[in-house]
């Protein structure tokens, strides 16, 4: 990974983060007008010596140089920042720096969160509620940054500090849904379902398309290479990794929901939607939020909670059950003829009545 010396902002290579002495600093901010970029840091420090009175830093932008003058004056000696530590023009090393980015902010000492819209009140430093509106709360790549860097410090756009990841967990709750127990440390982020974590993104916003699939790497534990121009596919083809190596059904509960009692009601559904003859993906294609339905049992089915002539249901909203007959797929092939196919999963909660075996034109058999 490269690096930025904090005293005159000279890149330098290190094989692998923990080979940094003394830890580095990094900047978790939202991109604005035009940033920093390699190439131009390179620029800054040509190989033949430059003057003392000349130092490079001083040709940065206020907001790269101004945090490199903090992690400085903090004792660190070198600071990551995406946007000029990262050489976008090799496709290998920008491959690298976004299947790496997680491990770079969780191995990171200190994580500096510049909120640039922002601003400080002595009375209210979140007054009219800036802090829960501020950009770098709607923008994909700073859920990863927030997860996974254990010292985080929030500044407002004067560099002002806010306070800590763990002071603000409960506003950082309430501004992102991420409860503040996972914020803290206190519970891991890997205990919560794919579908939880996958919600977490889904009202953030990224440049391209393709960014909002590949800034979720890191939650999920996949590396995948990266290729622009793919467009929405590229959730899907991040879906599908997980699925490899995760048996949580709760990927299930992402996209379009169907309450069906029949395939035949799901077929006649399909056919009066016009992207169902085009669109052929079981997962969808973008980040959506985790379906907050409830699903019902009849509580007769549980003789624990039986009670005479008393039509009540058991609801579970956090939990993920298999009942056998809500689906969320995304599109299911509308012809169901030759191949014999299990409407109630084993184990299921739904009584044996509503479940019956149908016909289908699939040759792999699958549930609902």
């Amino acid at each position: 990974m490269w690096l930025l010396g904090t005293a005159r902002a000279n890149l330098v290579f290190f094989p692998q983060p923990e080979d940094v002495p003394g830890g580095y600093a990094i900047l978790s901010h939202t991109w604005e007008g035009e940033e920093e970029t390699f190439q131009k840091v390179q620029k800054l420090n040509p190989r033949r010596p430059s003057p003392p009175w000349f130092n490079p830093r001083d040709r940065l932008t206020p907001k790269v140089r101004s945090f490199l003058e903090l992690a400085e004056k903090h004792g660190y000696e070198y600071a990551w920042v995406d946007t000029c530590c990262i050489n976008k023009e090799s496709s290998a090393e920008l491959s690298e720096g976004i299947n790496s980015m997680f491990r770079y902010y969780a191995l990171s000492r200190i994580c500096c969160v510049y909120l640039s819209n922002v601003g400080y009140s002595h009375t209210d430093p979140f007054q009219d509620g800036q802090f829960k509106r501020s950009k770098w709360q709607r923008r994909g790549w700073t859920l990863q940054e927030l997860i996974a860097a254990r010292f985080v410090v929030f500044y407002s756009s004067y560099w002002i500090c806010l306070g800590t990841k763990y002071e603000l967990a409960d506003r950082l709750e309430e501004a992102t849904g991420i409860s503040a127990a996972v914020l803290r440390f206190e519970s891991s982020f890997a205990d919560a379902s794919i579908a939880t974590r996958i919600s977490w993104a889904a009202h953030r916003e990224t440049t391209r398309p393709e960014d909002g699939a590949y800034s979720l790497f890191g939650l999920f534990g996949v590396n995948m290479p990266t290729l622009y121009g793919e467009g929405r596919h590229a959730f899907c083809r991040l879906l599908m990794e997980i699925s490899k190596t995760s048996r949580d059904p709760s990927i299930f509960l992402l996209g379009t929901r169907w309450y069906v009692d029949e395939l035949g009601d799901l077929q006649l559904a399909l056919q009066g939607m016009p992207q169902s003859r085009t669109h052929r993906h079981l997962l969808p294609l973008q980040p959506s939020p985790r379906n907050t339905d409830y699903y019902g049992v009849p509580l007769a089915l549980n003789p624990v909670f039986y009670k005479p002539n008393e039509h009540r249901y058991q609801r579970e909203e956090r939990g993920v059950r298999w009942y056998g007959y809500c689906s969320t797929l995304y599109y299911i092939d509308g012809h169901f003829r030759t191949a014999r196919l299990q409407v109630r999963p084993k184990n299921s909660a739904l009584p044996r009545s509503l479940c019956r075996r149908m016909e289908s034109s699939s040759t792999q058999p699958f549930c609902l």
